[in-house]
């Protein structure tokens, strides 16, 4: 089971000075990847924790790319339907070429807060329909060079190897949509208990689809400043299939968040091996 964290790209910790100490602690301690979160326009009576800086995902992850050397990328989760097709895969595909094949998990997700889709001027109804377009682009883009777009056909490249595909959302629709179009599914906040049906019925899906059995990557709060319980914890999301486990919580800076990623590398990591 892979191990990572969520950077904080919004607020006063997505200063270049503290995104790039955050990713460095994080490839020191010796986690396996680093993830984003994805807003684009938050209003001003939703801001707090935040103050409404966000940065954009994808950019912030090829800046990260630069500055790190060996740490796997992500993001849990970029919100498709804000974005059009063709520039998303491509810069989709960019990130992944140029760090180096190391973009290893795209979580995506249809979205929910309806400002940003109305600030966006997209309509949330769509939302579903949208999503689907870019993820049946994404699988076709990076499995063949020549790809069409509304009639004319042209060449996709760089194609590198495309990420791993994660849904986030809740079942039974981010489990259709994952059998349909991903490699696994990212449920954001849930305990073990919860999600044991889910998962048997995730690879009931993915067996009738004919495909190898899916990914199931856990983006939660682990209760670090409780180690046994955290361990305790982790080792029941492995036992329940788990490939990917992304720590989530906030930080007021780097050395906090250096404190956690250490953390789960002396006490979660021995918990799972």
């Amino acid at each position: 089971m892979k191990l990572g964290l969520s950077l904080r790209t919004m607020g006063p910790q997505s200063t270049r000075e503290t995104l790039a100490e955050c990713a460095r602690a994080a490839e020191d301690a010796g986690l396996d990847e680093i993830f984003v979160p994805d807003h684009i326009a938050i209003p001003p009576d939703d801001a707090e924790g935040s103050g409404g800086r966000y940065l954009d995902p994808l950019t912030a992850l090829a800046w990260l790319a630069a500055k790190t050397e060996r740490i796997g990328l992500g993001t849990a989760v970029l919100i498709l339907p804000y974005r059009p097709v063709l520039p998303t895969a491509k810069a989709i595909a960019t990130v992944q070429e140029l760090s180096g094949n190391r973009l290893g998990a795209l979580g995506v997700g249809v979205g929910w807060m309806i400002p940003e889709f109305r600030a966006l001027g997209v309509s949330p109804k769509s939302r579903a329909r949208d999503t689907d377009r870019l993820l049946e682009f994404l699988v076709t883009a990076f499995a063949e060079d020549v790809v069409e777009q509304h009639g004319q056909k042209f060449l996709f490249l760089p194609r590198p190897p495309r990420p791993a595909i994660l849904i986030g959302g809740a079942a039974p629709h981010a489990l259709a949509r994952a059998a349909r179009f991903g490699d696994g599914w990212m449920p954001i906040g849930a305990k073990p208990a919860e999600l044991a049906g889910h998962v048997q019925a995730l690879r009931e899906r993915f067996a009738a689809a004919g495909k190898p059995s899916p990914e199931l990557a856990i983006l939660t709060r682990l209760p670090l400043h409780e180690p046994n319980r955290a361990a305790e914890l982790a080792r029941a999301y492995a036992d329940l299939g788990a490939t990917r486990l992304v720590h989530s919580d906030r930080y007021k800076d780097a050395a906090e968040l250096a404190r956690s990623a250490e953390a789960i590398a002396s006490r979660i990591r021995p918990a799972v091996a």
